[in-house]
């Protein structure tokens, strides 16, 4: 396959009620994890790991704590075009910016696409749990030829399992036929009748596939993905799944968990979570010299993120109170 330029817009924007009182201060994704990480370095370091390492980070509720976490860890010391972490806010302007929904953020940041004249678009979420190659991912999407791909990750048939999640219903090539929002009886995999795609909220789309898209959401007010736009998709492009399960990482160890992704948006998630990465053989470890996780607590920055030095997380958001991070004040998409 040929070298693919791909523009990573990370979407870290929503609120996270469910797991109040921890986001009382913070947004979901700047959350402490476990061993000095936060919820966001998960997505960042696959995606730099990837070797994608133009990233735009789409922040909206109570940003200050991610914005220093990702000045202190992601941002290089000397930007350059195609190499960068960037912040992104709302618009300001005689009221304050709001992003509406997923949908909406990433229509109001059109701009920054057109900037940068990507081959694919990485649209992908920052409050989860994982390690993924997405090369891989990249990989498949071009050789079917789709305009869409939406990460899918296996999940047990059985309501209480599968319930929770969108579910992404294919044909037996993985083309997207139907989105199930939290079924109570989920479709299956095809020929895998005790399993179903939920997605991952991770998307790879075409540029212009994605501008189309946008734009007639927005003539509908529609705001979401996962509600709105990919069900139109899987009607007039070609959307398909991608199975996480086919994804590998190397280093794991064979005691954790093959394909193990999480997705923390309560306290039980969170606390259990938590709990997998605890012990001396962990179903998800966080170490991993072949795919890191990076972070300040372990002195580990991000390759070619600049020469700061690296210290303790909390020393570190101290240190950086009241100053700002490399932020973008987008303009409005057409």
């Amino acid at each position: 396959m040929t070298a693919t330029k791909i523009l990573a817009l990370v979407l870290a924007g929503g609120e996270g009620s469910r797991l109040y009182p921890l986001t009382a201060e913070h947004a979901k994704p700047a959350l402490p994890f476990a061993g000095g990480y936060r919820i966001v370095d998960f997505v960042l370091s696959n995606l730099v790991n990837s070797g994608i390492s133009s990233i735009y980070v789409l922040a909206q509720y109570k940003p200050q704590s991610l914005i220093q976490h990702i000045r202190a860890v992601w941002a290089h010391s000397s930007q350059s075009p195609e190499r960068f972490v960037n912040v992104v806010l709302p618009k300001t302007g005689a009221e304050p910016g709001r992003f509406e929904g997923t949908a909406d953020a990433v229509y109001q940041n059109l701009h920054l696409i057109e900037r940068h004249r990507p081959d694919l678009v990485a649209v992908f979420a920052a409050d989860h749990i994982y390690r993924m190659d997405v090369r891989q991912m990249v990989r498949c999407h071009v050789e079917r030829g789709a305009d869409v791909s939406i990460a899918a990750v296996p999940v047990p048939v059985p309501v209480e399992k599968a319930s929770p999640f969108g579910i992404i219903v294919t044909g037996s090539d993985g083309r997207v036929t139907d989105f199930q929002e939290k079924p109570d009886r989920p479709a299956p995999i095809p020929a895998e009748p005790k399993r179903a795609y939920a997605s991952m909220g991770n998307y790879l789309f075409n540029p212009r596939v994605l501008a189309e898209l946008l734009q007639q959401a927005h003539q509908h007010r529609e705001t979401d993905f996962g509600r709105h736009v990919l069900p139109r998709a899987r009607c007039s492009h070609r959307a398909f799944a991608y199975d996480f399960a086919s994804n590998r990482v190397p280093g794991v160890r064979r005691h954790e968990e093959r394909g193990y992704w999480r997705d923390v948006g309560t306290i039980e998630a969170y606390a259990a979570a938590r709990q997998d990465v605890s012990g001396p053989k962990p179903r998800f470890s966080l170490i991993n010299n072949e795919w890191p996780i990076y972070a300040r607590s372990y002195r580990r920055r991000a390759p070619e993120l600049g020469d700061r030095a690296i210290s303790d997380a909390n020393q570190a958001l101290v240190r950086e109170s009241g100053r700002t991070s490399h932020i973008v004040q987008p303009q409005m998409g057409k």
